[in-house]
């Protein structure tokens, strides 16, 4: 059996905590499941939040931003735009979340 390899793109700081939980769900579905908080500065995780995003590495997944205050102030994953394209070409789905 192939797993589903699935990357949430979060644009909007608004969807990005809830698309955090998304991807929890789908590792706790079986597939490997990634997040991305792009081009934008989210606040402080809380400790649930945090404990969720472990929670999803344990499971083989991770939660990127391109934006350095996010690695800085989260200790999300720090990902370039160029290695997000490589990271894209492994997945068998890319979703949106939350455009506004």
């Amino acid at each position: 059996m192939e797993y589903k390899k699935v990357c949430l793109m979060y644009r909007h700081k608004d969807y990005a905590i809830d698309g955090m939980r998304s991807a929890l769900g789908l590792a706790v579905e079986n597939m490997y499941a990634f997040g991305v908080v792009m081009d934008t500065e989210i606040a402080a995780l809380d400790e649930n939040q945090q404990e969720s995003i472990e929670m999803l590495r344990d499971m083989e997944g991770e939660i990127f931003t391109t934006v350095p205050a996010n690695a800085e102030n989260n200790g999300l994953e720090m990902l370039t735009i160029e290695e997000l394209g490589e990271k894209l070409r492994e997945m068998t789905n890319i979703i949106p979340y939350g455009l506004k």
